[in-house]
């Protein structure tokens, strides 16, 4: 999509087309309740739940949740444990609503450290919804965003080497073909909460003009009125682009 079809369609609808959220916060808001983390991950399944919802009801195109990073293997493993069983029976419980719901379900990351039982609940999960039309929903699982940069290139590497692909070929386009998101539109709006302000590895491709939103909400009390304020501020701004302000007001006012 050009530039001035992309800024004639936000002026149209002001909502962001993909929006992503870092989901911080389940472990410290279990604490302050004299609680085991893993309670505050299971509290944030009801955020998520809530968040897909209103997701799909505001017509956005896709909402990708950082579910649990490549580095979060380095926590305690007891509550990898517990993250990993409660993935196998969140995704047994919630995948039939989102079908229902007409929501496709993708899950990004590299799989290969699941064990083949939350494997085999995934590839389900994935088949069920996989000719849906309505918002996608990616859930970021074991992701990082060096390494979905890096498997993109080793991907286009082999294609070289095979023949299937020139040096001259080699560009932006071509590397977003082989990310785990590809199909997808770029992240216009990147919210997270917890009190942190930073990206922590999280789709760093993806977001490189993505507006950003912090919030110090921590996640299992993320709600409706807290995302349509993350929407809001999103409206409110001016994306330029690269552009200046005087380009970009001049493209809105005349798209074509």
């Amino acid at each position: 999509m050009s530039l001035p079809a992309s800024l004639g369609e936000m002026a149209n609808q002001g909502l962001p087309r993909h929006v992503a959220i870092i989901m911080d916060g389940n472990g410290r808001w279990a604490q302050q309740r004299g609680k085991m983390r893993v309670f505050g991950h299971k509290a944030g399944v009801s955020a998520v739940r809530n968040a897909v919802s209103f997701a799909s009801r505001l017509g956005l195109s896709a909402l990708t949740l950082f579910a649990f990073s490549s580095e979060n293997w380095r926590r305690p493993e007891s509550e990898v444990t517990a993250l990993m069983e409660l993935f196998i029976h969140v995704l047994g419980g919630e995948v039939k609503k989102l079908h229902k719901s007409n929501i496709r379900l993708r899950i990004i990351g590299e799989r290969s450290r699941f064990s083949d039982r939350l494997q085999q609940k995934v590839a389900a999960a994935e088949a069920l919804t996989a000719n849906n039309t309505g918002l996608v929903l990616n859930v970021a699982a074991n992701y990082g965003g060096r390494w979905d940069i890096t498997q993109a290139a080793a991907a286009m590497a082999v294609e070289l080497q095979n023949g299937q692909l020139t040096a001259d070929q080699i560009c932006e386009e071509q590397l977003a073909k082989h990310l785990s998101t590809q199909g997808l539109p770029d992240v216009d709006l990147m919210i997270r909460t917890g009190g942190d302000h930073r990206i922590s590895n999280f789709l760093l491709w993806h977001a490189a003009y993505a507006e950003l939103y912090f919030t110090p909400v921590l996640w299992p009390d993320f709600d409706e009125v807290i995302f349509s304020e993350a929407i809001a501020s999103f409206a409110s701004r001016e994306r330029r682009f690269g552009c200046t302000g005087e380009q970009v007001r001049a493209l809105l006012v005349h798209p074509g």
